[in-house]
């Protein structure tokens, strides 16, 4: 109860409405005085490195922590994560990390990052699963506290409160958030689909967040990957139906599935079609057969006695009885299906007679890679099918306007997405009647801070991406990446000579070795000429007495640059190594 001074309330019948607002308002201010900081620190211009800290006075909470796969110009990168120096840096208020789904773009930093930032993890059950999986792979399960959340429970940490909702999405035991604040409830949807009959568990919570609605909601953040498609998602139970028409339809062919590894519900199905038709399964891929074993293990699976089995055991069934689901749909070279289709495979090899099917949509930038897996497949005589035989775990336009109209918030912040897809659900949310000023597409660094009041966004804080390279995490950066990109496009040239310790003269070489260049035998006039032209720029420099090796170095550059240059219209990089003998 607000306390006023002696005969406030009496002058406050007599003070104007507007005054009198004023002082209710100034009190609100007194009691809450700060205001909720939303923090992206990665995801928002792209498909992954999903990772949000949401900040209000002593305390910081960070909803997911995603990684990001390399991009066609980041040679020999392995993964991508994100820079989490802003966390660091607030260590002591830092309460834990809250989990939406068991997708790499959301969970697949964690091992690196709670290295630096070990704080407790909460997530539900068949996440926690998958996360251990990876804690466990990182020997890092005995440093890190975790707790499995049911869904409608919440959990208390500083001066937050966050709810799990129920959703649905491409991988079981996917929530929304309710991050009830001080200054506010912010719901995040996570990645999430409307699915009125998912294959297992419940449908989405959709009275939870009319309830939460009814209450008022600050802000919501709300999945924008299909905001550009109209319409509705279809159910994760149409593949299941298509699945069924396929093996009837293929009944005398050995018949192989590639999907996403995390799709468990798609992998039931298969499994569901493949007992249907009398016959056994086999399970390849390392990533899949791990979350396999976690989801059976947990109940999420349902596996028919006898008809999973081990893949040195096909061999005792004739093609028409077998079903291989494998990773590799998105055309990763080293997955199953690419050994696969170049018969890299230890065991299995596609040929004549098989049925390949693609059940996933290529991720943007995927699509070459793909395609040319594709291709090989056909070519070895196999029968591909990759359409209509996928649906999205993403929310569609209409599904996207059921949410905002069920919480009705004060703010929108899309998120997870490119910009495009974050534009078109800002169309959406200003089509629903959301102010345009209240509407907020955040970049990651950016600091949104809120109140019932007003929004803005106020700074910056340091983001980026680390580059993982084998078991190097953040040692490779532009200047590598360049030299890698250099390499890659124009090759190397490495000239080697010995200079006298003593006399400064030149005493062997300069040779010249090529890499990626040019080969030398079919160029020996090019090589010659070239390490004639660096012999006599050499002898002129220690004539005039120059035998410092920083300007060696630089002249050799220079003259067989533009000698090179001249005769081929390259760049390669060049490397001069200078001994003393």
């Amino acid at each position: 109860m607000a306390v006023y001074p002696k005969g406030t309330f009496g002058k406050m019948l007599r003070l104007p409405m507007m005054e009198v607002n004023y002082l209710k308002k100034k009190e609100k201010e007194n009691n809450h005085g700060s205001k909720l900081k939303i923090i992206p620190l990665g995801g928002l211009e792209q498909i992954g490195m999903n990772i949000t800290a949401f900040e209000y006075e002593d305390s910081i909470v960070v909803v997911d922590c995603g990684l990001s796969f390399p991009a066609d110009d980041m040679l020999g990168i392995d993964l991508v994560i994100p820079d989490v120096t802003y966390l660091e840096e607030n260590l002591d208020k830092v309460k834990g990390f809250i989990i939406t789904h068991g997708h790499e773009d959301h969970i697949g930093a964690l091992p690196y990052v709670l290295r630096r930032v070990n704080v407790p993890i909460y997530a539900t059950k068949l996440t926690m699963g998958i996360i251990e999986n990876k804690l466990k792979e990182h020997t890092l399960e005995k440093n890190t506290k975790r707790k499995v959340v049911k869904f409608g429970q919440s959990i208390n940490l500083g001066q937050f409160r966050i709810e799990f909702i129920k959703t649905n999405h491409s991988i079981v035991d996917a929530a929304a958030l309710a991050i009830y604040s001080p200054a506010g409830v912010v719901v995040h949807t996570g990645d999430f689909k409307v699915d009125y009959t998912p294959v297992f568990g419940d449908a989405i919570d959709l009275q939870r967040f009319a309830e939460i609605g009814k209450k008022g909601v600050l802000a919501l953040m709300c999945d924008s990957t299909n905001a550009e498609r109209p319409g509705f998602t279809h159910s994760e139970k149409t593949v299941g139906k298509t699945f069924d028409t396929l093996f009837a339809d293929h009944k005398n062919t050995r018949i192989f599935v590639a999907t996403f590894a995390s799709n468990v519900d798609r992998v039931q199905q298969i499994i569901n079609t493949a007992y249907k038709f009398g016959r056994k399964v086999v399970v390849e891929g390392r990533s899949m057969v791990n979350i396999i074993e976690t989801a059976a293990g947990l109940g999420y699976l349902n596996i028919p006695d006898k008809t999973l089995i081990d893949v040195d055991q096909l061999k005792n069934y004739p093609y028409e009885q077998q079903v291989i689901i494998t990773t590799g749909s998105q055309g990763e070279s080293m997955a199953a299906l690419s050994r696969m289709a170049s018969d890299m495979h230890k065991k299995i090899t596609i040929g004549t007679g098989d049925t390949v099917i693609f059940s996933s949509n290529p991720i943007p930038g995927n699509e070459k890679a793909v395609t040319k897996v594709i291709n090989e497949l056909f070519r070895k005589g196999a029968d591909v099918i990759f359409q209509d035989t996928h649906v999205s775990g993403h929310a569609c336009e209409e599904e996207i306007k059921l949410i905002y109209t069920l919480v009705k918030p004060k703010y929108a912040i899309p998120v997870h997405g490119e910009y495009k897809h974050l534009r078109a659900q800002a169309k959406i949310a200003e089509e629903l009647g959301i102010e345009k000023e209240n509407i907020f597409i955040l970049s990651s660094g950016d600091v949104l801070e809120l109140s019932d009041e007003n929004a803005h966004i106020t700074g910056k804080v340091p983001v980026g991406s680390i580059l993982v390279d084998g078991l190097g995490v953040g040692d490779v950066g532009n200047v590598v990446l360049r030299d890698r990109q250099h390499l890659a496009e124009d090759g190397i040239l490495i000239v080697v000579m010995a200079l006298d310790e003593v006399g400064g003269v030149i005493v062997s070489g300069p040779d010249i070795v090529s890499r990626g260049f040019v080969y030398v035998k079919e160029s020996d006039e090019l090589m010659e000429e070239a390490r004639l032209i660096v012999h006599n720029a050499m002898e002129e420099l220690v004539d005039r007495g120059i035998t410092d090796w920083g300007k060696l170095k630089a002249a050799t550059k220079d003259v067989l640059s533009e000698y090179v240059w001249k005769k081929t219209k390259r760049r390669p990089m060049i490397l001069p190594i200078i001994m003393e003998v």
